[in-house]
């Protein structure tokens, strides 16, 4: 399993509580810089991160990897279309959440949310 961040550096503890809730290893993290010129059209700034990534068209559809998307929502959003346009669905992504008291502020891994689960779930109700 891959790990793309697309936000700050996971520390050695968080990348060992993922592998936990994942139940597998991940082979590599690789960590993209999401910095976007608020000045200039977003649409080609994430489509230049995602190619940062790497991937052939072939392992964007083949290679197992988890999200930890931009914490600027509409870059994440954006994000979110362009790996689903490359790989054919929602890839399952990471939620951090803030560690209650610690000082300085530290972040552990809350949950991998499955976004294909989620769409499926919002299908069934739209038959409803």
């Amino acid at each position: 399993m891959f790990l793309i961040n697309f936000s700050h550096p996971l520390t050695e503890d968080q990348i060992q509580k993922l592998e936990e809730k994942l139940g597998q290893k991940i082979e590599r993290v690789m960590e993209i810089d999401a910095y976007i010129d608020q000045q200039k059209p977003l649409i080609p700034q994430i489509a230049e991160l995602v190619d940062r990534v790497g991937f052939t068209s072939h392992e964007w559809q083949t290679v197992p990897f988890i999200l930890n998307p931009p914490s600027l929502s509409i870059s994440a959003v954006t994000l979110l279309a362009e790996v689903h346009g490359r790989c054919g669905y929602f890839p399952p992504v990471l939620r951090l959440r803030p560690i209650e008291g610690s000082l300085p502020l530290q972040f552990e891994v809350a949950e991998i949310i499955s976004l294909h689960q989620v769409r499926e779930e919002a299908r069934r109700k739209r038959g409803s």
